[in-house]
């Protein structure tokens, strides 16, 4: 009996490791042009709520943003477009130094055209770069894992106005 079950382990291992070698890698670069002036009416990121009596700011501890970026193959605005960076971003830590990420890459490209990849994770809104993980994808991105960076390319403080490059690395069937 124990001899029985130990094999079916090995065959139910064998079976899972042959599925794992199966995976691709695929790894993007792409641009997220992010516009948070709410008086410029192609706006981009927009805080839809917040505490109370509180300004709602980056840097303020609960504030809420919901954001429609979008993504293009490189910095400038009038590159192709790749798709659209929808979800949100929650201002988590008391100091305002971490945002809680929840973003969906819809692509709209020929060749990624209706799949997704999920982001989410804590991003620390003042250091260069940083990392957030992929937890899934639709599409060509199915079962997709792997982890995301975020880099300030461009910055300009009076128009509200930057772009972010954006790093994917996923495995995926």
């Amino acid at each position: 009996m124990l001899t029985n079950l130990f094999l079916v382990l090995v065959l139910a291992t064998a079976t899972f490791l042959a599925k794992a070698s199966d995976l691709k890698e695929t790894k993007l670069s792409m641009y997220l042009q992010d516009i948070s002036d709410v008086g410029n009416p192609n706006v981009t990121v927009i805080p839809v709520a917040g505490i109370a009596g509180k300004a709602w700011t980056v840097t303020q501890f609960g504030t809420i943003f919901v954001t429609d970026d979008y993504i293009t193959e490189t910095a400038d605005p009038k590159s192709p477009g790749v798709g659209r960076a929808q979800g949100m971003y929650v201002t988590a830590g008391l100091d305002g130094l971490n945002s809680h990420v929840m973003i969906s890459i819809v692509f709209r490209n020929k060749e990624y055209n209706g799949s997704t990849i999920q982001i989410q994770g804590i991003s620390q809104q003042f250091v260069p770069g940083t990392e957030v993980a992929v937890v899934a994808g639709t599409g060509k991105f199915r079962f997709a894992r792997g982890y995301a960076t975020f880099e300030t390319y461009f910055l300009d403080i009076p128009t509200q106005y930057s772009v972010i490059r954006f790093n994917v690395t996923v495995q995926h069937h």
